[in-house]
């Protein structure tokens, strides 16, 4: 716990002045969208250690961030449900995979919380 405390200070301090959209639509693009996606292949049990470290980090960065919409408390729920089953999948409990599948619901999210 105090790794993961850590990491998202680290990861907020690098953050700096970028606005909480960008960081949001950053980490997107990057580790949710692309079809070689590092959340993608976390769905199909692919990804790697380094890449489940990344996207660990990712996810605590917009975590941090305020969505373009919608109310942050039920978005700290949402993104806290992507934190806590990344973490099972990491330690290779066996229910981190369907965590990670319930919570990575793109249009979930998308629909409450995305701006434009």
């Amino acid at each position: 716990m105090k790794k993961i405390a850590l990491t998202l200070m680290l990861v907020i301090a690098s953050v700096g002045a970028a606005s909480a959209d960008s960081v949001i639509k950053d980490v997107m693009k990057k580790d949710f969208k692309p079809e070689d996606a590092i959340a993608k292949k976390v769905g199909k049990g692919e990804a790697t250690d380094a890449e489940l470290d990344t996207l660990i980090k990712g996810v605590a960065a917009i975590s941090a961030a305020t969505p373009s919409k919608g109310d942050k408390a039920a978005w700290g729920v949402k993104t806290k449900a992507l934190s806590a089953a990344l973490a099972k999948v990491k330690a290779k409990d066996a229910s981190g995979m369907s965590e990670w599948k319930k919570a990575v619901n793109c249009k979930a999210c998308h629909d409450v919380f995305k701006g434009k």
